[in-house]
């Protein structure tokens, strides 16, 4: 049987895929349903329950920040099993909550539990299968966040709305843990070394392994210039980034109609998917990731300005679409690719982690003004 056939980490990948689909479509894009399900449920102001969405978000980077020391201690499968069992009962919470203590109190165990079904952990189950081809594997493996969001957003809205949250939350739950649970015994417990196999499959040695290992371990990251301008590119492009999702909808809608707005936030997903898919498989072995990373930001930019021109020229709506839309998932997928080129392999496993959370705690921000029909994209 040809390698390609049997090379264990398409399994791992294909299950990496499944795990973005869960994670966002349950602790990224389910949040802004539930502010929208539990202020109807409870009459609660909007502002009381979207501090529940910033705290969800920020106990995460706590979380996220120590991910390799949990995975040392718990092992992968244990701690990604124990990710969906927390943001499912999480989750169960915020639909039961009588007290704001109580939603606070859930939403940090939410919290708590999304980011191991999050970006970090999907680089990190796909890194030690994938080396040379790790830009093509981290991009379809982040595609099931953007499939999560298109699949469960409308898939929430729709169950709360004939069984109710609570059992929503239920249903959901259960499946989730089921399907991450068999994923972490069958999937993610497995290591290269047990099967004997090399990352991507075959013996030869990939020019970005023989990079990363040549490169000199860094002692206080806090004082590196290459994480702190990683770290800060990453986080101030989410920011911005999710601001403008947040409003999006509402800007096209005056000038489309409601139903065609909504049609251009699907066409903003189907370039994102394209975007990432795209660079993972097209970016040269030795391209320079930052310039890559630039240009994504670039195209983005011209794609805001082009909306711009949108009251005046219906072109501009669609093109600038497009071109913003292009960018939306690589300003998730290219950091991690931008660290394994820039530090040794272990400093990955710590800046990696380290970039999600502080870039998930300025997004929290942005992410907490994201109303209902704004959820569609990663």
């Amino acid at each position: 049987m040809p390698a390609t056939q049997s090379f264990f980490g398409w399994k791992v990948l294909a299950a990496t895929f499944t795990l973005a689909i869960f994670g966002w479509g349950v602790g990224f894009y389910g949040p802004p349903v539930f502010l929208h399900a539990v202020v109807q449920r409870t009459g609660w102001s909007v502002a009381l329950v979207s501090g529940a969405v910033t705290l969800h978000f920020l106990a995460g980077t706590v979380v996220v920040a120590n991910l390799p020391r949990l995975y040392r201690r718990a092992g992968v499968p244990q701690t990604t099993l124990g990710g969906a069992v927390f943001l499912a009962l999480g989750v169960a919470g915020w639909a039961v909550a009588q007290a704001p203590w109580q939603l606070y109190a859930a939403a940090v165990i939410s919290g708590m539990g999304w980011v191991a079904l999050g970006a970090a952990a999907v680089n990190a189950l796909i890194a030690p299968w994938f080396v040379r081809r790790r830009p093509a594997a981290l991009g379809m493996a982040y595609n099931g966040a953007s499939v999560g969001g298109i699949v469960f957003s409308p898939l929430w809205v729709f169950l709360i709305a004939q069984a109710g949250f609570a059992q929503a939350a239920l249903w959901l739950g259960v499946a989730m843990v089921g399907v991450v649970g068999v994923l972490s015994r069958k999937v993610f417990a497995v290591t290269p070394q047990q099967l004997g196999q090399l990352a991507d499959g075959d013996g030869a040695a990939a020019p970005a392994a023989a990079a990363a290992t040549a490169l000199p371990r860094v002692g206080n990251l806090w004082r590196d210039r290459a994480f702190l301008t990683l770290s800060g590119g990453m986080a101030l492009g989410l920011f911005a980034q999710i601001g403008l999702i947040a409003h999006l909808l509402s800007l096209l809608a005056p000038l489309l109609g409601a139903q065609m707005a909504g049609v251009a936030m699907g066409v903003a997903t189907a370039a994102a998917i394209a975007g990432r898919t795209l660079v993972g498989w097209l970016m040269p072995a030795g391209a320079d990731r930052r310039k890559v990373a630039c240009l994504a930001y670039a195209i983005q930019i011209c794609g805001s300005l082009t909306l711009m021109l949108a009251s005046d020229h219906g072109w501009a709506v669609w093109v600038g679409v497009v071109l913003f839309g292009s960018g939306i998932g690589n300003a998730t997928s290219l950091p991690p690719l931008i660290a394994q080129t820039e530090f040794a392999r272990e400093d990955t496993a710590r800046v990696v982690p380290l970039i999600v959370a502080l870039s998930q705690g300025a997004y929290a921000v942005s992410y907490t003004h994201l109303t209902l029909p704004t959820i569609l994209l990663v």
